[in-house]
């Protein structure tokens, strides 16, 4: 049974173990001594999605640790609505002075430049500052469903001829995405099933409405070990410790070689942030994230602490809006911000 962290007992824990330190030992090793740049003021992480979730409870996670380390408050403000565009959107439209930073994610820092018609702003409107966390979904059927390996049901999909559907948590995110991908590598067809999250889109599946569902790993794992849903494999290269003989996908067939999808989410500044300011935090942010109580918070969340330099970050994000395009532009996908 996997026990997440409630938002009010991941910040509790947060700041416990903040607390428990010395400002100076909590700064990568050199800064201390430097007296690293801080914010004049206070500063905020804007969470462009509702609270509770995976960005809302990683972003208080880093605001309790960044509020120890700057020795002044740093609270996280939520923006939801239009897959994340909005929150990112205000960040964007902030002064570029550190103060406002921004908890992004695949959504609107990758997929949504292709998707939305009136994209707001452009990749050219953030700084990259580093990846924090990357976590993988998982292919996920109905009992009713013969198959048991990835190859058996690319074989039962095909034998289908379009009579399958699949379910996503909303048209354009990464579930749906990832199964639009994979039908594309694998040359079938399956009816999507778009949801208002993916609570629902859980309940018609686990009921036989729908017959498959790429979805986040710890949310669908609890539905697999009471047998209501059969695990095929992940959607990352990488095997995961809370599933150790779950296969990832990859490795199942030729063609789904290129198959490697891990939601992610990292922090970005408003353009025009000075250099020093944007590796300052960068500096901090691989302190935290290289500490052993935050690798041992994420892995309840069956995510990897993944720091990057601002370089490699913004490399990373370019990848992954080009690999989203091409498979949006396949798909003949697009919405409008609204």
């Amino acid at each position: 049974m996997i026990r997440r962290l409630s938002r009010r007992a991941a910040v509790r824990s947060a700041l416990g173990a903040a607390a428990a330190l010395p400002a100076a030992t909590l700064l990568p090793v050199g800064l201390a001594a430097q007296s690293p740049w801080k914010p004049s003021q206070a500063s905020k992480i804007v969470v462009p999605a509702a609270p509770g979730g995976t960005t809302d409870i990683v972003a208080r996670l880093l605001a309790a640790y960044l509020q120890q380390a700057w020795g002044q408050s740093c609270v996280v403000d939520n923006k939801s609505g239009a897959g994340g565009v909005i929150g990112s959107a205000e960040v964007v439209k902030s002064a570029p002075d550190g103060s406002t930073i921004l908890m992004g994610n695949i959504g609107p820092q990758s997929i949504g430049y292709s998707l939305y018609r009136n994209m707001p702003y452009t990749p050219a409107s953030l700084i990259p500052v580093s990846c924090v966390l990357t976590a993988p979904n998982v292919l996920v059927v109905h009992p009713s469903v013969p198959a048991k390996t990835v190859p058996e049901f690319v074989a039962w999909l095909k034998a289908q001829n379009g009579k399958a559907s699949y379910a996503s948590s909303g048209t354009g995110q990464s579930p749906h995405l990832s199964g639009a991908w994979f039908l594309q590598l694998t040359g079938t067809k399956a009816e999507h099933i778009p949801y208002r999250g993916a609570a629902p889109a859980l309940q018609d599946l686990t009921a036989g409405v729908t017959q498959f569902f790429f979805d986040n790993l710890t949310t669908s794992i609890e539905f697999v070990r009471a047998g209501k849903l059969r695990a095929l494999g992940l959607t990352s290269k990488e095997r995961n410790p809370l599933t150790p003989d779950l296969v990832p996908i990859c490795e199942t067939m030729p063609e789904l070689k290129p198959f490697d999808v891990s939601t992610w989410f990292g922090v970005f500044l408003p353009a025009n942030t000075p250099k020093p300011i944007v590796d300052s935090l960068n500096a901090q942010m691989k302190a935290w994230l290289d500490d052993a109580g935050t690798k041992e918070r994420f892995k309840t969340m069956a995510g990897f602490p993944a720091y990057g330099t601002p370089e490699q970050f913004n490399s990373f994000v370019n990848a992954q809006i080009a690999l989203w395009k091409g498979v949006i532009d396949k798909e003949g996908l697009k919405l409008d911000v609204n």
